[in-house]
């Protein structure tokens, strides 16, 4: 009880609340800013911590990590263009919200859903850290690769119209992302000789020309029809619902949180997953399906509650056993070393002070980016309110900055334009763009867990049924699969339509 109460006042200090509040507005830029992210606010800002105390040094990391991640549905709602990976499924519902002149309402549930996602995250991270962590830590390939292979079977609910098309465009991502250098045997394929994609691409720029560049693409192709006149009216109304709406989608914020969560402790997976996969078992357990994508509350909550709560996630495993769930707590891995900190389950018993320190910031934290956030709200909506023509190349020079600066490489707009390009051109023809992108962000991941269980199997993948979790996930796989088949055939059934190429799911 001692170190909670000191661990707590630690951080009520004047100068831990200015750091707390200054990382939370720079976080916030960064992650509305498409290209850049929490973790390269963390990274700009790790040389600050040299001369901060240990306290002071989180508090000011912490603030940037909770802004970040909440900072991205600015522009995934108001320009379709995700600040980080962990919004890209906000923008398939947020946009078309504000696009319906209800851009306050979408960013009032985004804040909302950002807020209660940390929070419940948050709780699980004081109650639950170490009992998880120590679960998830015994985790081999055969889990992780089962768990990937479920989470790849979400892209038929992301998929409208022709569920061929969809299929395709799932299939392009995991192809894509197989380009670089292969899990286990280190042979680049795929690069057709350029030194450059040795590496694979990368998921910035990828993510940005897939959501960014593809979109403006797409408006320019229409004409630049732009609703300004509905969009100028848009005002702030509380949090985009009444209170008793908010109770009604309560099922879906728990189970959101929960799956943000869960997947924040697995190690490298993080919010960039977590956000895709709530937003699928959303559409798949919703009474209404088919309005996923039209600019309905569900899909913002789902993806902002999953990818906020990924952030109590993954401090679990970092805090616990040293082990980061994602790229933001690999830097700040690297913050507490630098303070002369040890993660793992001595930090606890040795500096428990601090540890109770850094669950005081992040709720501190959560507090001042709703608040920060809210106040100016008013002033982002008018964002929409400039003309699309002029707002397209300011959109543009962002991107481009934000990608360039992600790596400081000239490709990376290469990769941009590329993969701005084939979305382009995949929506101009009926394919639909959330598979490709689950496709390419999942499929490096399946194929890295299902080798490592290879070679554990020493060949075999036979020993999977030697492990309960993995197989109980696989079980699910397949249930998952076969009731989205009876579904989509029921649903065509009704319809009228043809149950293998025209089923709205």
């Amino acid at each position: 009880m001692n170190d909670i109460l000191a661990g707590m006042m630690s951080v009520c200090t004047p100068t831990a609340l200015l750091l707390m509040a200054g990382g939370v507005v720079l976080g916030i830029v960064f992650g509305a800013l498409p290209g850049l992210s929490a973790t390269t606010g963390i990274a700009l800002c790790l040389p600050i911590t040299y001369r901060l105390g240990p306290i002071d040094a989180i508090a000011l990391l912490i603030g940037i990590y909770v802004g970040g991640i909440s900072g991205a549905l600015i522009s995934a709602i108001l320009i379709n263009v995700p600040g980080t990976v962990a919004s890209a499924a906000t923008t398939f519902d947020g946009y078309p919200m504000a696009q319906k002149g209800k851009a306050a309402e979408a960013l009032g549930i985004g804040l909302m859903s950002s807020f209660i996602g940390t929070l419940l995250s948050f709780l699980a991270l004081i109650f639950i850290a170490p009992t998880l962590a120590q679960i998830t830590i015994h985790f081999s390939p055969f889990e992780y690769a089962s768990i990937v292979l479920f989470s790849l079977t979400l892209i038929g609910t992301l998929i409208s119209g022709s569920v061929v098309k969809g299929l395709m465009s799932g299939v392009l991502g995991v192809m894509l992302g197989c380009v670089g250098v292969a899990p286990g045997t280190g042979t680049v394929r795929f690069s057709f000789g350029l030194v450059q994609l040795s590496a694979g691409f990368s998921q910035t720029p990828a993510m940005v020309g897939v959501f960014a560049l593809g979109s403006q693409l797409g408006l320019i192709a229409k004409g630049f029809k732009a609703k300004e006149d509905q969009i100028r009216q848009c005002k702030m109304h509380g949090f985009g619902m009444p209170f008793k709406e908010w109770l009604h989608h309560t099922p879906n914020i728990i189970r959101s949180a929960l799956i943000g969560t869960g997947i924040g402790i697995l190690p490298g997976i993080g919010g960039g997953t977590s956000n895709l996969i709530a937003y699928g078992v959303a559409k798949s357990t919703s009474k209404y399906p088919e309005k996923f994508g039209t600019g309905i509350p569900d899909g913002i909550i789902a993806s902002e509650t999953s990818n906020n709560a990924s952030i109590g996630g993954a401090l679990i495993p970092l805090l616990t056993v040293g082990i980061p769930g994602d790229t933001v707590t690999a830097m700040l891995l690297g913050a507490l070393i630098i303070q002369g900190l040890t993660p793992g389950p001595l930090l606890f018993n040795n500096n428990g002070v601090f540890v109770y320190g850094l669950f005081t910031a992040v709720l501190i934290s959560t507090i001042l980016m709703i608040v920060i956030e809210y106040t100016g709200m008013r002033w982002i909506v008018k964002i929409l309110g400039v003309a699309r023509y002029m707002l397209l190349p300011i959109i543009l020079v962002i991107c481009m900055t934000g990608v360039y600066t992600s790596n400081n490489r000239m490709f990376d707009l290469v990769v941009m334009l590329f993969f701005g390009i084939v979305s382009f051109l995949l929506s101009r023809y009926g394919f639909p763009t959330p598979p490709l992108i689950l496709g390419f962000i999942l499929g490096p991941y399946l194929e890295t867990y299902v080798m490592r269980a290879q070679q554990l199997g020493r060949g075999s993948l036979m020993p999977v049924f030697t492990h309960p979790v993995a197989m109980a996930f696989l079980v699910i796989t397949v249930v998952f699969v076969i009731s989205q088949i009876v579904k989509n055939r029921k649903r065509a059934k009704a319809q009228g339509d043809n149950p293998i190429e025209e089923v709205d799911d």
